[in-house]
Order: structure tokens, then sequence, then C-alpha cells
């Protein structure tokens, strides 16, 4: 198993950072020295850690150089890290496309390096899942109080297969999203051919929407895989790239007071 992170965005809706976003503050590291900010992608590496995940591909867009010169080999917080970058500007799902070449064979995790996720072993029981039911893609779903800046996620009766993907609907009824996910080659597979698609349609010069990645797991459902999801119900997943997101962690002291979004 390799993660992959998607660390492309420049974080237009915070505005001017003084850094990239994924290394903003978040609360503190507890050392013999005492505190020290916490940036809020090692949330994300911590939870691969107890996971069991031992390497991963950090993705990111020419100039945001300070992620790897802060993260160096990852051997200081959780997994070892390599770094990959993305030139093409059509969304996250050309982002986990650099990565293609490096993960033809291997199972995937996701991990969405701005976000806090609780509990803090949601990897352990995705990947818990993955291995013994054997999906080809599992999601760790959380309630979602904001559809329309989210995908929503549709289960079937069973609560457990999912049987379609919105992305950012307007209105809707459907009440969790998706913010964790481990895959298999089948739908790597199936990433790559949709990306190249698109590619070509854009050197066609036809306009095409940008490719959330939520769209290859709308087309992984169409195609007939098996897609899954786990229910955090108590769970919580704070986007801190939204301003919104931002202030709420802001408030909090720690990530155990940190509230769903």
């Amino acid at each position: 198993m390799i993660g992959l992170i998607p660390a492309g965005g420049m974080a237009t809706r915070l505005g001017p950072l003084p850094c990239s976003k994924e290394l903003l503050p978040v609360g503190s590291f507890h050392t013999p020295d005492g505190p020290r900010p916490r940036p809020i992608i090692t949330y994300l590496l911590e939870q691969w850690r107890c996971a069991g995940i031992e390497q991963a591909l950090v993705i990111v867009r020419p100039g945001k150089w300070d992620i790897p010169a802060y993260l160096g080999d990852g051997s200081a917080f959780g997994p070892r890290l390599a770094y990959l970058t993305v030139h093409e500007p059509y969304g996250a799902a050309y982002t986990l496309a650099a990565a293609l070449p490096f993960i033809q064979q291997q199972t995937i995790a996701l991990g969405l390096p701005d976000v806090i996720l609780k509990p803090g072993g949601v990897y352990t029981t995705l990947i818990t899942h993955h291995t013994t039911a054997q999906p080809d893609l599992t999601l760790g779903l959380f309630p979602c109080a904001q559809p329309h800046t989210a995908d929503m996620v549709a289960l079937a009766t069973d609560n457990r297969r999912i049987v379609a993907i919105e992305i950012k609907p307007q209105q809707t009824d459907l009440r969790w999203t998706w913010m964790a996910a481990i895959w298999s080659p089948v739908v790597t597979t199936l990433m790559d051919n949709i990306v190249a698609t698109d590619r070509r349609a854009r050197q066609q010069g036809q306009q095409c929407p940008e490719l959330h990645i939520g769209v290859i797991f709308q087309a992984a459902i169409t195609h007939g895989l098996r897609v899954e999801g786990i229910t955090f119900a108590d769970g919580s997943a704070l986007d801190i790239g939204t301003p919104a997101g931002w202030n709420i962690a802001q408030r909090k002291a720690t990530p155990d007071e940190l509230p769903m979004s």
C-alpha cells in the first residue's frame, strides 16, 4: 500500500498565505522543550503511521517547495515520503495522475492534507474493511452540513454500498461526504483512462470543467466496480482550506476539540 497526498492547490479561498496551506499550524506538538506549532498535514501522517502505511507520495505544484523542505523524507512524522510535481492545472484528478507511473499495481490510500479527521483510527478502520471485504474502492464517509461545498454520497439501503456521488449539489437530501479513500489497482487504471481522455479533449480545444476526484469515483460506480462506504456517524472532518474551517480550527486549542464542519 502506498499513500497519495494531493498538495497542488493554491489555497485561493484563504487568500495570500505566508506558506503552503498544508503547513498552516493548527494546534501544537508537545515536546520536551514545550509546545511548538503543528502543521495541518501532520495529522494525516500520524493517522497513516498508526494504520501501518509506510510510504507515500506527496504531489506538489512548482513553488510549493516549503512542503518537502519541512517534511523531508517523512521519517520524523510517519511514512517515508517522496515528492512529485504536477504541471497541469485542471483539477485534483490531474494532481493524482502525476503519480500514475509509480502506482499501477499498488493499493492506494488517499489522504487530504488540509483536513483533520476524527476519530484518530479512520484509516485503520478503512484498511481493515478494504482488506477483509475486498471492494474495489472504500470511502470514509462523514456527516456534511454544507452539501454545496462537497462530494455527496448516496448509499444503498444496506448503508454500505455506494450507488452515486453528487459533486457540490445545490440541493440534496444526502448527508454523507467522503473524506478518505482506499482503492485497488483497477481504480487506478480507470483514473488513468479518464484523465487521458480529458487531456485529449483539452488538447483538441474543447472546454472541459475541472476534473474532480469525485468524477473518478462516480465513474467507478458507473463501470460496475464495487464501491463501499464506511460511515463515521460520530466523527468529523474539518477542512481548514476554507475560511469557515480555518476560523473554527483557530478557535480550538487541541484537535480533540475540533467539531464537525
